[in-house]
């Protein structure tokens, strides 16, 4: 199950709209296939295990992240192709909340004769599946915020100017939680502020870069900046609205319209509408504005504080109207440990189930 599991969050932001899923199929302590679901959703990991192993499928156990699918989409159900397949026992991590599976996957393998055991590797399936459970039960991707803050709580130098904060080995931790992301989002302030790419520029995964999101209400991202020029590489969704919108449209850029409140989005229908499109894992790198907005509006699940030890002194909060230690004391997050990275600290919060 450990390497099922590692298998599946090696599919992890490219699998969308579909979780990524990991698969293992052992015979006689041997294992004769493995699979993770494929870059937009299809094939499956099981149907990909299955074909690998071919006939010594046959009296083998399937190990699996989530319970397979017993549903026809665009694809049979895995659930059958396991069933035709002879497998003897399936062992399954979670139960899908998909209400076209949450149960019937399992149900089906039962009813033809195949033993079947739930629960092995669940904790770590629960925070591998999290953007696929909260898209299902609450119709929005799970929400990972990125803070970057000095050791005096500073996220960047005087009139908004940017900064490096942190060194090379926390910059490609965050490069390889972009790679794991369906989609990047930030506020046009950031945008403007910084020019960045919000690419995966670790080498040999620049085509693991996510969608980049941009706030925008008066669409002022220039045509000249690094997302425009590159969105036809990899694609760039810009929320707004005005006379930009047909030259962004034009070079690639797709223009959307959210809900809006005194001049503000409505981020619950921010994340809806990314929702709809497929994204079921966010991470938000904006500015000290737009990380403020998400943890007020209760929409953040995770949060990856790196701190360094360099003191700015002068400089802007890391949250807009916020302290810092308001994260640290937050009902709603709690600490789930720190890391050392490289020159610096990594602190992952969780939302308290």
């Amino acid at each position: 199950m450990n390497l099922a599991l590692t298998l599946g969050r090696r599919g992890l932001g490219r699998a969308w709209p579909n979780p990524s899923v990991g698969a293992v199929i052992v015979r006689n302590d041997v294992i004769v296939g493995r699979g993770v679901t494929q870059p937009g959703g299809r094939p499956h990991a099981e149907t990909q295990a299955l074909k690998q192993a071919g006939n010594l499928a046959k009296g083998a156990t399937l190990y699996v992240t989530l319970e397979p699918c017993s549903h026809y989409g665009k694809t049979p159900p895995c659930a059958d192709a396991i069933v035709a397949a002879g497998i003897a026992r399936v062992v399954s991590s979670i139960e899908d909340p998909n209400p076209e599976v949450a149960g019937q996957g399992h149900a089906r393998l039962r009813a033809a004769g195949i033993a079947v055991d739930v629960g092995l590797g669940a904790q770590e399936a629960l925070h591998d599946h999290a953007g696929h459970i909260r898209r299902i039960r609450d119709a929005r991707p799970h929400v990972m915020l990125k803070l970057a803050v000095s050791a005096d709580g500073k996220a960047g130098l005087p009139g908004r100017k940017p900064v490096a904060i942190t060194g090379e080995a926390a910059r490609d931790r965050v490069h390889m939680l972009r790679a794991q992301s369906d989609a990047i989002l930030v506020g046009i302030g950031t945008a403007l502020a910084d020019d960045p790419a919000l690419t995966c520029r670790l080498p040999g995964m620049a085509a693991l870069s996510p969608v980049r999101v941009v706030l925008d209400a008066n669409l002022r991202l220039p045509m000249t900046s690094a997302l425009v020029r590159s969105a036809r590489e990899t694609p760039v969704w810009v929320f707004g609205g005005g006379a930009a919108e047909q030259p962004l449209r034009a070079a690639g850029v797709g223009v959307l319209h959210g809900a809006a409140d005194g001049g503000k989005f409505v981020l619950a229908d921010v994340l809806k509408q990314l929702s709809a499109r497929g994204i079921t894992r966010l991470m938000v790198e904006g500015g000290p504005t737009v990380a403020a907005s998400f943890l007020r509006a209760d929409l953040v699940d995770e949060v990856a504080l790196f701190q360094s030890r360099k003191v700015l002194g002068d400089g802007i909060d890391a949250l807009e109207g916020m302290p810092l230690m308001a994260l640290r004391q937050s009902p709603r997050l709690v600490s789930r440990g720190i890391e050392e990275i490289g020159e610096d600290e990594l602190e992952i919060f969780a939302r308290k189930t």
